[in-house]
């Protein structure tokens, strides 16, 4: 599983994605490529969006760890298909 963060600050937090809600949800990649395509998106949309690493993380610690804050995360599998919501604008 892999997560994205912010490069210098890994120890701050993992990238979330805000929902319709207004809420953080946190986005898994079950592939590391699909984690670096989407970051590549990211950076492609906003020339000033911060760097992104692209982190390996046990899946059932990160998902346990959300369940116990009740912090929202979605699972992108390898048959998903996410583009960052600005991408369009290129």
């Amino acid at each position: 599983m892999y997560i994205l963060t912010v490069s210098g600050k890994e120890t701050e937090g993992a990238y979330a994605v805000e929902n319709e809600d207004g809420e953080k949800t946190l986005f898994m990649f079950e592939e590391q490529d699909d984690a670096e395509r989407y970051a590549m998106m990211l950076s492609m949309a906003d020339e000033d969006y911060p760097v992104l690493e692209v982190h390996e993380v046990e899946e059932e610690v990160a998902i346990k760890a959300c369940e116990m804050y009740d912090y929202p995360y979605v699972v992108i599998s390898s048959t998903d298909l996410v583009i960052p919501k600005d991408y369009d604008k290129i």
